[in-house]
C-alpha cells in the first residue's frame, strides 16, 4: 500500500480548490508569478499548476456561464497527499494525490477518483472533479495515470520531484520519472512516450490505486475515524477524455470497490460495433481532415476566417494525398470531396469534421499520435519507429538546449504532449512540398503497414481494448454529439452498444447536442457561439449517479440533451437544459 510523502496545508490565502486564486485569479490571462523565474518554489509550481490545470480543461470567459449556472470556485481549505505509486511491474511510478476538505463528512465518507484528462499533470482533472465533490465534503483523489507533465531535459540532466521542483537524474532522490537515458541522448524525455510502461493499457489499475491510496490518506488525515475502506467509504470515479476512458477501463475491474462511475467524451475502444482505436481515427484524421475540409463550406467551419489562412497547406494536402495515392481526384475540388467521402464512409459525421478543424490547424493530430505510437511499442529515448523526437527549438525548427527559464514551467504549464511550453516535436521526415506528410505516412503505416514496428504497435493498441463493466455497477457515460477529436460514434455510441449486448443494464448514455470536446476553447468566440459547455453536464451526471446510491431517485435515462451555444450573447440556462 503506497503511503503518503508529503502533506501539505492549504488555508487562508490559499486553497484547495483555487490555490488562493479565485475566479478571478483563474481567468487572469497572465499566470501566476514566480520570484524566481528560473528557480519556482513548489508552492509557486502547485499554484500555477492549478491554474493551468483549470484553463486547459473549462470555459472561464465571463459569458460562459461558470460560476453563475454551473460549477463553483469558493475557496476549500483542508491538506493535500501526495506520492509516487508503482503498479506491479511497472518501470515508472504514477503521481497520485488526495486532497481533503477540513469539511470532510466523516458520516457520510465519499471520494471521488479523477483521473488527467489527456496527458495532463496530477492536478490535470481538478475542473472535472474538485468543484462538484470539495465543496460537498468530499475528498477528491487523482492521478495522472502513469503521463503526466513529468517532463526530463536531457541535455543538462535534470528531471522533476515528487513536489514539482527540478532535480538531477543522477542524484538520490523522488523523481516521477527517471528513464534509461542512452549515451549521447538530447531534447527532452517524457513520461508517456518514453516511460517504456504502455500507460493506457493499465489505466483502471491506476485510477483503482489512487482510490486505494485515498483510504490511507484519510487515516493520515483522521486517525480517530479509522479504518477507511471501500465497505465504508463511498467511491466514485469520474473522468473526461483519457480520463473518461481510464473510469471505464476502471469499471471493468473485479471487486466491489467502486461504486459508480461518471464517464465524460471518453477515449475508449471496444471490439465491435463500429468502435475504432484512437490511433487508429487520428492517423486517419491527421492525413486526410486537411483536404476534406475543403469540401465542407466555409460558413459552416466554427472560425471561417482561419480557413483563409490555412487554405493553401490544405490544398497542397490534397495534391499531396493524391500523388500518394490516399485520395483520387485530378483537382483540388475533386480530392478534397475524395478525402471527405473517405472519411464519412468510415464512420466520421459532418458534426466531428467541422470541430475537428482546429485540431487540424493545431497540428494536435500529429503531436498525439507521434506520442501514442512510442508508448504502444513501449520504445524508450530516441528509439521511435518513425524517428520522432522532442526537444526546445530554434525559430527554424532546429533543436537546442532548453533554458532553466523553460525548464522551470514544463511541469506545471505543459499538456503532457509536445508541442509546447517551450518543447516541439522533432520530425526527421520533414520535407517539401507538404512538409508533415511523409512523418504522417510512417506513423499510419504502423497501424495499417506490415513488419516487426508495426506488430508491435498493433500490439500495444490490442492492450488497451476495453472490457465490459462490472455486473451492476451505475455507469454513466456523457459525450458531445459534435465531438471532433474523440468521436462518439468511434467510442462512447460502441461501448453503450457493447454493454447493451452483453446485458449491462446499468450503462446509461446521455448525448449533448452541439456539444464538442474542449470546453476551454469556448473562450474563442466563434467556438462559444457555436458550441455548448460538456462540464455542466459531467457535474449533472454525478449529481444524478450520487442522489442515486443515496436512494433519493431512479439511475437516469438515456437522454439526447437540446444544449446550444450562446450566440452572440452570455449563456442561459436554457441554453443548458438538464435531462429529467
Amino acid at each position: 500500500m503506497t503511503e503518503p510523502a508529503r502533506q501539505t496545508e492549504h488555508r487562508g490565502q490559499d486553497d484547495l480548490l483555487t490555490a488562493g486564486l479565485g475566479l478571478d485569479g483563474l481567468r487572469s490571462m497572465a499566470p501566476p508569478a514566480f520570484a524566481d523565474a528560473a528557480h519556482p518554489t513548489a508552492a509557486e509550481l502547485r499554484r500555477r499548476a492549478i491554474w493551468s490545470s483549470w484553463r486547459g480543461i473549462a470555459d472561464l470567459s465571463p459569458g460562459g456561464g461558470y460560476g453563475s449556472l454551473y460549477g463553483s470556485a469558493a475557496s476549500v481549505p483542508g491538506r493535500e497527499y501526495s506520492a509516487l505509486a508503482r503498479l506491479p511491474g511497472a518501470r515508472q511510478p504514477h503521481r497520485v494525490l488526495v486532497q481533503v476538505p477540513d469539511a470532510f463528512d466523516q458520516g457520510r465518507r465519499c471520494v471521488v477518483v479523477a483521473p488527467s484528462s489527456g496527458s495532463r499533470g496530477i492536478y490535470g482533472a481538478i475542473a472535472v472533479a474538485g468543484p462538484w465533490a470539495l465543496p460537498k465534503g468530499c475528498a477528491v483523489a487523482y492521478t495522472d495515470k502513469g503521463t503526466g507533465s513529468d517532463y526530463v531535459d536531457l541535455d543538462a540532466g535534470i528531471g522533476v520531484r515528487e513536489d514539482g521542483t527540478p532535480g538531477g537524474l543522477g542524484e538520490a532522490g523522488d523523481l516521477a520519472f527517471a528513464p534509461e537515458v542512452p549515451a549521447g541522448a538530447r531534447g527532452v524525455a517524457f513520461k508517456h512516450a518514453h516511460s517504456q510502461d504502455n500507460p493506457e493499457a493499465d489505466w483502471g489499475l491506476h485510477v483503482k490505486q489512487a482510490a486505494e491510496f485515498a483510504l490511507v490518506a484519510l487515516e493520515r488525515a483522521f486517525p480517530q475515524a479509522a479504518p477507511f475502506t471501500f465497505d465504508n467509504t463511498r467511491i466514485i470515479a469520474a473522468g473526461i477524455s483519457n480520463g473518461g476512458g481510464a473510469v471505464l477501463r476502471a469499471a471493468e475491474l473485479d471487486g466491489d470497490w467502486l461504486d459508480a462511475v461518471v464517464a465524460g467524451e471518453p477515449n475508449v475502444h471496444v471490439e465491435g460495433h463500429g468502435g475504432r482505436p484512437l490511433y487508429d481515427f487520428g492517423t486517419e484524421a491527421a492525413l486526410l481532415m486537411p483536404c476534406a475540409l475543403l469540401h465542407l463550406p466555409a460558413e459552416t467551419l466554427p472560425q471561417p476566417p482561419l480557413r483563409a489562412q490555412v487554405e493553401p497547406l490544405w490544398q497542397a494536402r490534397c495534391a499531396n494525398a493524391a500523388a500518394a495515392g490516399l485520395v483520387e481526384g485530378g483537382d483540388a475540388a475533386a480530392q478534397a470531396r475524395s478525402a471527405y467521402e473517405r472519411m464519412r464512409a468510415s464512420g466520421w459525421t459532418d458534426a466531428a469534421l467541422q470541430a475537428g478543424a482546429l485540431s487540424v490547424g493545431f497540428d494536435l493530430w500529429r503531436a498525439v499520435v507521434a506520442t501514442y505510437a512510442s508508448a504502444y511499442g513501449r520504445y524508450g529515448i530516441g528509439e521511435h519507429p518513425c524517428g520522432f523526437a522532442f526537444a526546445a527549438q530554434n525559430p527554424d525548427f532546429s533543436p537546442r538546449a532548453a533554458t532553466a527559464a523553460e525548464r522551470s514551467v514544463w511541469w506545471s504549464d505543459a499538456s503532457g504532449i509536445p508541442p509546447g511550453n517551450g518543447v516541439g516535436l522533432v520530425d526527421p521526415k520533414l520535407a517539401p512540398p507538404d512538409f508533415t506528410l511523409p512523418g504522417l505516412q510512417c506513423l499510419r503505416g504502423l497501424y495499417t503497414g506490415q513488419g516487426a514496428e508495426a506488430q508491435r504497435v498493433r500490439e500495444g493498441i490490442a492492450a488497451t481494448r476495453a472490457s465490459m463493466p462490472r455486473a451492476g455497477l451505475p455507469v454513466l457515460v456523457v459525450h458531445g454529439t459534435d465531438d471532433g477529436l474523440i468521436p462518439p460514434a468511434f467510442t462512447s455510441a460502441p461501448y453503450v452498444a457493447a454493454a447493451r449486448a452483453a446485458g449491462r443494464t446499468d450503462v446509461r448514455y446521455w448525448q449533448v447536442r452541439n456539444g464538442e470536446h474542449f470546453d476551454a476553447f469556448l473562450a474563442l468566440p466563434a467556438y462559444g457561439a457555436r458550441y455548448a459547455p460538456m462540464l455542466p453536464y459531467i457535474h449533472a451526471a454525478l449529481d444524478r449517479v450520487s442522489a442515486y446510491l443515496d436512494g433519493q431517485g431512479a439511475l437516469p435515462a438515456d437522454a439526447l440533451i437540446e444544449a446550444r451555444g450562446r450566440g452572440a450573447g452570455t449563456v442561459e440556462a436554457a441554453q443548458l437544459p438538464m435531462p429529467h
